[in-house]
């Protein structure tokens, strides 16, 4: 497309946003003086939990998700073709997730299952039938994982969670409740928490083999929370609320 500078003056935003599906060649007097391309560079397609920048202008490819982490020691998810790049976590966050997992760990000790935190890449497919086909990859704050001949021969995981667990922090409240419990969902795991510290609540979400819902508990800091999918597990929440 080629526009003239004194109409290109005048619609900037339009063009700006043309300029995402085609080149613009900017002309002066009848003359090519300047092309107005999108850009190529995948970080430019992050979003920042920390700022609350959620304007995503398209996804990315799992190839460049996979650019963006090699090139940074900073911590990243891919969930649905949009990458974030994760805050870092409060005081209050860790001291809830180390208790989660503690418990859980105990709980679980000498059987085939492990307790992780994060962060660990947990690699996700929703309905699809492999990773390639719908690649998503996140860090959950606690995962519990039983089959273990899931995780690759690179230490990755490419399964589907007994359990996943997420704290809840001012800039991840609308990732955790709707964007992480549908991938959770679609992608077979059986049980999801959700805790909030700032209101001391835990939410509690069970899946049916069917991927379908099962049920939907709230906890307060006074009631013994009883797993879903580890039945003779429970648990105080008084204790994870206690810090």
């Amino acid at each position: 497309m080629r526009v003239s500078s004194t109409d290109f003056q005048n619609a900037v935003g339009k063009y700006l946003t043309l300029a995402q599906k085609e080149t613009i060649t900017i002309t002066k007097n009848g003359k090519s003086v300047a092309k107005l391309t999108a850009t190529s560079d995948p970080q430019e397609f992050i979003i920042n939990e920390a700022k609350g920048n959620y304007n995503v202008r398209r996804h990315v490819s799992y190839e460049e998700y996979e650019k963006i982490v090699g090139n940074s020691e900073k911590r990243f998810e891919l969930i649905n073709g949009e990458v974030y790049l994760l805050a870092s976590p409060s005081f209050r966050h860790q001291t809830i997730v180390f208790e989660l997992a503690k418990q859980l760990d105990s709980h679980l000790h000498g059987r085939p299952c492990r307790t992780l935190t994060a962060p660990f890449d947990v690699r996700l497919f929703g309905y699809a039938t492999k990773f390639s086909e719908n690649p998503n990859v996140v860090q959950p704050d606690v995962v519990v994982i039983c089959d273990l001949e899931n995780i690759t021969e690179g230490g990755k995981y490419e399964g589907i969670p007994e359990l996943l667990v997420e704290v809840l922090s001012p800039s991840t409240k609308g990732k955790d409740l709707i964007t992480k419990l549908d991938l959770y969902q679609r992608s077979g795991v059986r049980e999801y928490w959700i805790v909030d510290p700032d209101k001391n609540i835990l939410s509690q979400y069970a899946f049916t083999e069917e991927r379908e819902l099962l049920s939907n508990e709230f906890y307060r800091e006074t009631d013994i929370l009883e797993s879903i999918i580890f039945p003779e597990f429970t648990l105080e929440l008084s204790r994870i609320f206690k810090h």
